[in-house]
């Protein structure tokens, strides 16, 4: 517990930013258009955060709602602009029809990425065979962080799953850190900081007054100073 945990916190724009930082955010993912679950943003939209605030930035890979690829070569050409813009982190994750990583298009992103860190993001709840997709993924340059509720419907759901992956971190697949979101509340906590989970990820949390009103600096305090405790 003496290692401080990581707070990550989704930002729409450098209002946003600005906000979650001041309130103790140790790092921010970028997406535009929550009404689709999270998409790239623009060159410009990334550029103004990146003037507004000095914490590691995370910028979402994904042109449509869902988890599958789409055009993946408009999305390899909007992630090499976003790099050529000073992009240093990714967030990204896409499935075939079948529920399985799609290599094709992870693979095509990660070359492009070139060395990046990333996250692959909650796609990982709605695979029908997490391990194997871990395994899939194993080898890939960058990849350092899951994001993950442990089960597609939330934390609430998931949380027997996040403590038994907890528990083989370091084995093979398992070496990246879980980034726990998706319905996490502050209850959860306790028994995911208990199992040695060190990094968390809020959205809707740290807006009470939901996606069409900014970011509050004093409800990413609440969670910073719960995380510190």
């Amino acid at each position: 517990m003496s290692k401080r945990a990581v707070l990550e916190v989704i930002a729409l724009d450098e209002e946003d930013a600005v906000a979650a930082q001041a309130g103790g955010a140790d790092r921010l993912e970028l997406v535009t258009d929550m009404a689709a679950d999270g998409l790239t943003p623009s060159r410009t939209g990334f550029a103004a955060i990146r003037a507004a605030v000095d914490i590691p930035l995370r910028v979402m890979l994904r042109l449509t709602d869902g988890f599958a690829a789409g055009d993946i070569d408009r999305l390899v050409a909007r992630a090499a602009d976003l790099r050529d813009a000073g992009a240093d982190q990714f967030v990204l994750g896409f499935l075939t029809p079948d529920g399985d990583a799609d290599l094709v298009a992870v693979e095509r992103l990660v070359t492009v990425l070139d060395g990046c860190r990333w996250t692959f993001h909650r796609a990982i709840d709605r695979t029908p065979d997490r391990d194997a997709l871990r395994k899939q993924l194993a080898d890939l340059p960058g990849l350092d962080t899951y994001l993950t509720a442990g089960s597609p419907t939330g934390v609430d759901d998931g949380l027997p799953v996040l403590l038994a992956e907890a528990a083989r971190a370091g084995e093979p697949g398992y070496e990246p850190q879980i980034l726990v979101g998706g319905g996490l509340r502050l209850d959860h906590l306790p028994r995911l900081r208990a199992a040695g989970l060190a990094a968390f990820h809020i959205g809707g949390a740290s807006r009470p007054h939901g996606w069409t009103a900014p970011v509050s600096p004093d409800a990413v305090r609440v969670w910073r100073e719960a995380l510190d405790a």
